[in-house]
């Protein structure tokens, strides 16, 4: 007797029939609308399409009490990471339960309708301990949680009207069901998936080969194109990468398919869930690596998950999960035999050079244009990152001077741009407060808010300059350090970000006072003004801190510009 094979079954999905989706759509009209942000519109797709079965909406109170305490939803089944629909209080205060609204990308297009079940605040210091380990903001996702995400939880299910479009690699986006029904047609009973956010080098594929075979089934290349980790490559890379490597797999027994998922990072219960994801997806077994899905150090300076919590976790619900693990084996290049081996099982290691490149070393190398050898990766591979991101000296970069107003943080600055201009090579671009208040920012005030809004302008312009190769000086006081690392997180995807502390102190500011402020500010003619009747947040850890009193602005510039030297920004 056969039996049936499951993995390959179609799955339920949210969505309507066509004809019910025209309806839908246009009595949608008449309804409240969510815009949504781009890790809900992740979210919502999986939802939909049927990769976060058996979910069947964002979670209610019940079920996210169940998932973020012990990974279970109310009636038991397992689900390590709560999928909330996270929305402003101001939102949340026009609509009532039983009330249906229409969720919207951001162009404002319809892409489901959800039935507000429940509504309630969270404790996100309790979510952040429990699914992260740590109520930590050195993590990205607990980072995100508590400065981006929406104050208030709405719960309900979700009806699905059309899937999100996207314009890129289209023939590599498969939902749950069109993946089961490929394996279908191919003959593929078991299926090995690989979750990757990285390029891939030959290590990797290596391993992927070695799981295959051990686990005597086809490999799924499954990697992620949603949101991964502030820093990461960005995936139209990644996917070029990915796409150069493919060659090197026997194409009948390998295929590739992009995932939109937004990671948390969330190093053991991410594992868990990656694990559930993919069996959704057809999958019978999955490669779960060292420090699966870990978002680097806390604020100690530690590893946030131990290299093989995630192995222990995964392996702890295996059976419910109902897709097997295959460790991931730690692959080094021996040199003497030319081949990767698994570096626990080299017996004569002692006798041989075995060879091994970092993240971190091959984020130099690309860094400083150095060579990356052939046995560590594919050239195909290395061609596409030098692309994307060609030796620092030729890159752009920003950098921030914080520091009291009066501070010379403006004075520095144009210095440092004269002598950055002197040089040749990049435009520069000064963006300095006043500058700033005039073209972009004429209509603020110098509330918080007001102030945040300005600072992540300056931002906001400091990283499409560095995007496109330039150089930005920023001299705006910027007090809050929040805003300073959401500009940092901006602007490092593009290029290099160069926090200058100006460190005059708030005396030494008073008695300059050139501009009267101080004056008027001590007087409460200047309301919250910084130092004075406003807090400044001391940077931690710029890349560098400048003492003004009694050291001469070229001095200060020569500073800077040996800094960006040392850094490798400029050519020495």
């Amino acid at each position: 007797m056969n039996m049936p094979i499951t993995n390959l079954a179609p799955i339920p999905e949210l969505y309507v029939s066509y004809e019910s989706s025209q309806k839908l759509k246009v009595e949608a009209a008449d309804l409240t609308s969510w815009d949504m942000t781009p890790r809900q519109i992740c979210d919502l797709e999986l939802l939909m399409n049927g990769g976060f079965n058996p979910l069947k909406g964002f979670l209610n109170e019940a079920d996210y009490d169940g998932v973020v305490e012990n990974m279970r939803m109310a009636d038991g089944t397992l689900w390590p990471m709560p999928i909330t629909l996270d929305v402003s209080e101001k939102f949340a205060e026009t609509v009532e339960l039983g009330q249906d609204i229409a969720l919207r990308d951001q162009e404002g297009v319809i892409l489901g309708t959800m039935t507000v079940t429940d509504k309630w605040v969270p404790n996100k210091s309790r979510e952040a301990e429990k699914v992260f380990g740590a109520d930590d903001q050195a993590h990205p996702a607990v980072y995100y949680l508590h400065n981006q995400a929406g104050s208030v939880y709405l719960g309900g299910p979700v009806t699905g009207i059309q899937q999100p479009v996207h314009y890129d690699f289209r023939a590599r986006r498969d939902t749950p069901n069109e993946l089961r029904a490929f394996f279908r047609k191919m003959g593929w009973r078991r299926v090995v998936a690989f979750q990757t956010r990285n390029p891939l080098h030959r290590a990797h594929q290596e391993l992927t080969f070695r799981a295959a075979k051990e686990a005597q089934a086809n490999l799924l290349i499954h990697p992620v194109v949603g949101l991964t980790k502030p820093g990461d490559v960005d995936h139209f890379t990644r996917v070029r990468c990915y796409e150069a490597v493919l060659d090197k797999y026997p194409a009948s027994t390998t295929t590739m398919s992009l995932l939109n998922l937004a990671m948390r990072m969330a190093g053991p219960r991410e594992a868990v869930w990656h694990g559930l994801i993919r069996g959704n997806h057809g999958c019978t077994h999955m490669i779960v690596g060292r420090d699966h899905a870990g978002p680097g150090k806390n604020s100690a300076g530690e590893d946030f998950y131990g290299a093989y919590d995630a192995q222990d976790l995964y392996r702890t619900y295996q059976d419910e999960i109902g897709v097997e693990m295959v460790d991931f084996k730690h692959m080094v290049w021996v040199q003497e035999r030319a081949q990767y081996e698994p570096a626990d099982e080299i017996e004569d290691r002692d006798n041989v050079t075995i060879l091994n490149i970092s993240g971190t070393e091959l984020r130099r190398r690309l860094a400083e244009g150095l060579e990356i050898p052939e046995w560590f990766s594919f050239p195909e591979v290395v061609n596409e990152l030098r692309r994307t991101r060609p030796p620092r000296a030729q890159q752009g970069f920003t950098v921030f001077f914080t520091g009291f107003s009066g501070s010379g943080k403006s004075t520095i600055a144009n210095a440092v741009m004269v002598k950055l201009m002197e040089m040749g090579g990049r435009p520069v671009t000064l963006l300095d407060g006043d500058i700033v208040r005039k073209n972009l920012s004429s209509e603020l005030g110098f509330s918080k808010e007001h102030r945040d809004l300005n600072i992540r302008r300056i931002g906001y312009v400091a990283s499409e300059i560095t995007k496109n190769g330039g150089i930005a000086i920023c001299a705006p006081i910027a007090p809050y350090a929040t805003t300073r690392r959401a500009v940092r997180e901006d602007i490092e995807a593009f290029g290099a970000f160069v926090e200058v502390h100006v460190a005059t102190s708030i005396e030494e500011c008073e008695k300059r006072d050139r501009k009267g402020l101080y004056k008027l500010a001590r007087a409460g003619k200047i309301k919250e003004f910084t130092g004075i009747s406003d807090p400044y947040d001391v940077p931690e850890s710029p890349e560098l801190r400048l003492e003004t009193e009694s050291v001469d602005v070229d001095n200060c510039a020569h500073q800077v510009i040996l800094k960006l030297e040392s850094m490798g920004l400029i050519a020495g």
